[in-house]
């Protein structure tokens, strides 16, 4: 990982360097191996992409996504609903590869290559930054304009990568990739998985949110995304961490 000698968890340091009041939580308990932080995470596939599709509104009962990431179509859905989960089942097990061979690095292209999975066929355009302006609706928050993308990231992501704890890089990167909205669509779900992968290299369990939290979460995040204070956000979900 990166390391950037300026920076220390808490205080101004980090806040002025991210552009958002960062998140710091007591973190849950660590595995004995990454193999085993693996092991559960490929034993949960089909509950990780489910959740992940019911918080896009996928209209996919649970039985249908396990049907499907079994090789059988399931009638009655559209094509862009039945993409959405083949392109989480995709990015979910290129993840897991990168984990198990040590070759997953918090820089931007891998955050590229797991986003021309994730945004496969949905976004304007996927496995690279947008080139135009981007809105978020229900917010009064803009992202930052695409020339500025690539120095933003190389930046804040130094600043992350300097956390001390593992899991304080984890959710101040899903913030951090949802705040800036570095592609036309996708952001939060791919800016997830590349958080789910820094938790797995360093032996945790995935932070998944069930379908019955959709409401909650999307109210949180918006709230995010209008005050750049992480805590609540950071507050609700190790809350769920802890009720796992």
């Amino acid at each position: 990982m990166l390391k950037h000698a300026g920076v220390r968890e808490g205080g101004k340091i980090v806040e002025d360097a991210l552009g958002f009041r960062p998140v710091f939580l007591d973190p849950p308990p660590a595995q004995d191996s990454v193999r085993t932080a693996l092991f559960r995470a490929r034993r949960q596939l089909v509950g990780l992409v489910f959740y992940a599709a019911q918080l896009e509104g996928s209209p996919y009962t649970f039985p249908e996504v396990q049907t499907l990431l079994d090789g059988i179509t399931v009638g009655g859905h559209r094509l862009e609903d039945e993409r959405l989960i083949l392109n989480l089942k995709s990015a979910w097990k290129t993840l897991f590869e990168w984990v198990a061979g040590s070759t997953l690095w918090l820089d931007k292209g891998i955050f590229c290559a797991l986003h021309a999975q994730v945004g496969f066929e949905e976004a304007l355009t996927w496995g690279a930054f947008r080139d135009g302006p981007v809105s978020i609706p229900g917010t009064i928050h803009r992202p930052p304009p695409p020339e500025e993308l690539d120095g933003i990231f190389q930046r804040e992501t130094a600043v992350l990568a300097a956390m001390e704890h593992p899991y304080h890089r984890t959710i101040n990167f899903f913030l951090f990739g949802s705040l800036h909205q570095f592609f036309y669509d996708a952001n939060k779900r791919t800016s997830r998985l590349m958080a789910s992968g820094i938790l797995l290299e360093n032996r945790y369990d995935l932070l998944n949110i069930p379908a019955a939290h959709r409401l909650e979460f999307n109210q949180r995040m918006v709230e995010f995304y209008d005050s750049r204070d992480g805590r609540t956000m950071g507050e609700f979900l190790g809350r769920l961490a802890r009720e796992s």
